[in-house]
């Protein structure tokens, strides 16, 4: 029984072509402009097939050494001057690999990977086409359809606003309502919100929470006129805003000037049986809305929404309507897929009566 041999020691002999004649073009053997031997003449000259010397010169070409001509041969097109130099061939480095857990709220990888192929296969080329500044209009308007029938929010396309993650978001609002006002946020809550505000150069006030919410005392003692919440579940403290609290939230937006960020993630996942009730159902003149598929589909697509009260959805366009879309249409065209097939509420389904199983055995 022959002996196998480990094929990986000596390179075929293509690459060993090509890697010699990339080194003497880029040492100036064959300087810019220069004709290389023809392909017959190379094979004869080291005793190679012609195929082999066709596979060399190819790769040549393909990494921009040298210019194919048609009738006339094949030239040296690289300048030093022009050109980094080859860098010293390092062994293909593997690509990092996760542990591969899933949580039990991860959306179906399977279910996903079929949305993509069928997304790359039915767009085609568009794919490639830029966004539009506040988003695909499939997506804007499969979310529009999304909250009506879920979250009892009944909007036009033209308000929602599509953004790279809920952190770019909250620098779009800044833009839009200004430096110069107060900006309130929930103490403790979620650190990146200040982080953000603070790095805009906001003032910021850190409101304290009660076991229902912001206290009264110090919410109507506050100076400001933006007050951003997350009345599902506020992190890291896990506080919900009762229903009177966010009446008393209403209340306070009221005033002429005022508006509330309703910070809605991860609410999908609730266990009641009714979907749980927005700020922004209530007050869409007062509230603009925000949530995410970080959690609800992947972190790595990177995609939130928000959706804006009528009278801003002007000044949104005058003074931001330029700024490019931070998500690339794939990943917006992938999620307006599951959303319109019902794949995204069929997993919301899913995990929701998971968790009520497991309330009940708990």
């Amino acid at each position: 029984m022959k002996e196998k041999t480990d094929s990986t020691k000596t390179p075929p002999a293509y690459l060993r072509l090509y890697r010699r004649l990339r080194d003497e073009i880029v040492a100036g053997a064959y300087p810019f402009g220069g004709r290389l031997p023809s392909k017959r003449t190379c094979a004869e000259e080291n005793g190679l097939s012609l195929i082999t010397v066709e596979h060399a010169y190819a790769l040549l070409v393909d990494e921009g050494y040298l210019e194919a001509r048609e009738r006339s041969g094949y030239y040296v097109c690289f300048r030093a001057s022009d050109w980094f130099a080859a860098a010293k061939e390092q062994p293909p480095r593997p690509l990092p690999m996760t542990s591969g857990e899933r949580t039990a709220t991860a959306f179906p990888f399977t279910v996903l990977a079929r949305t993509m192929r069928r997304v790359i296969s039915d767009c085609g080329a568009a794919l490639l086409e830029k966004p539009p500044g506040a988003g695909c209009d499939a997506l804007r308007d499969a979310v529009r359809r999304y909250l009506a029938r879920s979250r009892g929010i009944q909007v036009q396309t033209e308000q929602i606003i599509i953004g790279s993650g809920s952190e770019s978001l909250y620098r779009l609002i800044v833009d839009l309502l200004g430096q110069g006002r107060i900006y309130a946020v929930e103490s403790p809550s979620y650190q990146k919100i200040l982080q953000v505000y603070q790095t805009l150069g906001v003032t910021c006030e850190e409101l304290p929470l009660g076991r229902d919410g912001i206290e009264s005392a110090a919410l109507w003692a506050s100076e400001a006129s933006v007050l951003h919440l997350s009345p599902y579940r506020s992190f890291p403290t896990g506080v919900t805003a009762s229903a009177s609290k966010r009446h008393e939230y209403r209340k306070w937006a009221a005033a002429e000037g005022r508006y509330l960020i309703e910070d809605d993630f991860e609410s999908e996942f609730s266990v009641s049986r009714k979907p749980e009730e927005t700020l922004f159902s209530h007050a869409p003149d007062d509230v603009i809305y925000l949530n995410t598929f970080s959690k609800t589909v992947s972190p790595a697509l990177r995609t939130a929404y928000m959706v804006l009260p009528p009278a801003l959805v002007e000044p949104f366009a005058q003074k931001l309507g330029f700024a490019s879309c931070t998500v690339p249409t794939f990943e917006q065209l992938v999620l307006a897929e599951l959303l319109e097939t019902g794949e995204f509420e069929r997993h919301i389904n899913r995990v929701r009566r998971a968790r009520r199983r497991e309330l009940r055995q708990g």
